[in-house]
């Protein structure tokens, strides 16, 4: 289908992604931390302790410092990650003739503004598609997105249903949208491409994984199987050698064991490694936020030519790039032309 017709009141799609401060004051800091780290998907300790320590300790002391971060990347239209969203929006709505919508699990909009305006707008709604813009499934991104959204769905007076896209890994369309932003960057010479992907404590992945074994691929929700699927089939894709390739886990916070490699400590010993012109590119995003535009492309950069890189190039996430566009309105039209291939069942 191609953007101008009419959109059919039906059906929506609604993107759905991690949210953003409404601003880089600490005091907006503050509250979205605080709804953030709350969620028991994301710190998942008992309530009064969790409670304590996110109010007492975490949000105060980090706030400041987040609120300093957020403002390197800010830009005169507001959060990175908002703006890209929307941008994102806008594009994919010239290519579907359904409504389209975004949501943020934290911050705004959020589900229940979307649901009450989908409703408003559009009385005869009868379905709802929601993408988690999370190719990878983990207990604190995907799932809590998508059970929170069904939640407020579950709670509200709405006329219309909702299905789910599934976590995307490792699907044709995505990894070939993802290989595409990459390519152009493998012109130049470079010496390795690392493939950083946000990082999760080991507890999240023993609990999300029914078998035990948190190196496991037999679970759906195995979120290192899935990362390290999406490395291979963009490595194969883009015939990449072994050895010109590499991955680790980035964003730990505290001091539990996260997945190995961290991409701080790597980013340290590459340039002893041999590896002085880095390519880095950060899969688990779909869009560039805080964690790739001033962990890595500020932070990372310095670590890696201070400890002896010549040159870092941090690849960016695909945005709007056409190729992207078209995959999540190729899954949109697919699905309302009744293909339930990328749903959960």
């Amino acid at each position: 289908m191609t953007g101008g017709n009419v959109k059919s009141d039906c059906h929506a799609i609604v993107l759905m992604n991690l949210g953003s401060p409404d601003s880089t004051e600490v005091s907006d800091v503050k509250k979205y931390l605080r709804e953030f780290l709350m969620d028991e998907r994301v710190i998942d300790y008992p309530y009064l302790f969790r409670w304590l320590l996110i109010n007492g300790i975490i949000a105060p002391f980090r706030a400041p410092k987040s609120a300093e971060a957020y403002k390197a990347v800010w830009t005169k239209e507001g959060s990175p990650l908002i703006v890209l969203s929307e941008a994102l929006r806008d594009a994919v709505s010239e290519r579907v003739d359904v409504p389209v919508r975004i949501m943020m699990r934290y911050g705004n909009p959020s589900p229940a503004q979307v649901f009450d305006e989908l409703q408003s707008s559009y009385p005869q709604l009868e379905k709802v598609l929601l993408l988690p813009l999370y190719p990878h499934y983990a207990m604190s991104s995907y799932e809590t997105a998508v059970v929170y959204a069904e939640d407020i769905l579950r709670a509200g007076d709405y006329s219309f249903t909702m299905e789910t896209i599934k976590p995307f890994f490792d699907n044709k369309q995505y990894i070939n949208a993802l290989a595409k932003s990459i390519q152009p960057y493998l012109a130049e010479p470079y010496d390795q491409i690392l493939f950083s992907y946000h990082g999760l404590p080991e507890r999240h992945m023993r609990k999300a994984d029914i078998t035990g074994n948190i190196s496991s691929p037999a679970h759906k929700t195995c979120y290192r199987h899935q990362c390290f699927r999406t490395t291979q089939l963009v490595a194969e894709q883009l015939d990449i050698p072994t050895g010109k390739y590499n991955q680790s886990f980035q964003s730990r916070l505290g001091r539990e064991e996260w997945l190995k490699p961290y991409t701080v400590e790597r980013l340290a010993q590459l340039p002893n490694e041999g590896v002085k012109k880095l390519l880095i590119v950060c899969p688990a995003f779909v869009s560039d936020c805080l964690e790739t535009l001033e962990e890595i492309a500020i932070e990372g950069r310095e670590i890696f030519l201070e400890a002896g890189g010549e040159s870092f190039t941090m690849i960016p996430c695909m945005n709007t790039q056409p190729f992207w566009v078209d995959t999540i309105s190729d899954w949109t039209n697919q699905y309302f032309a009744g293909d339930r291939t990328m749903i959960v069942q």
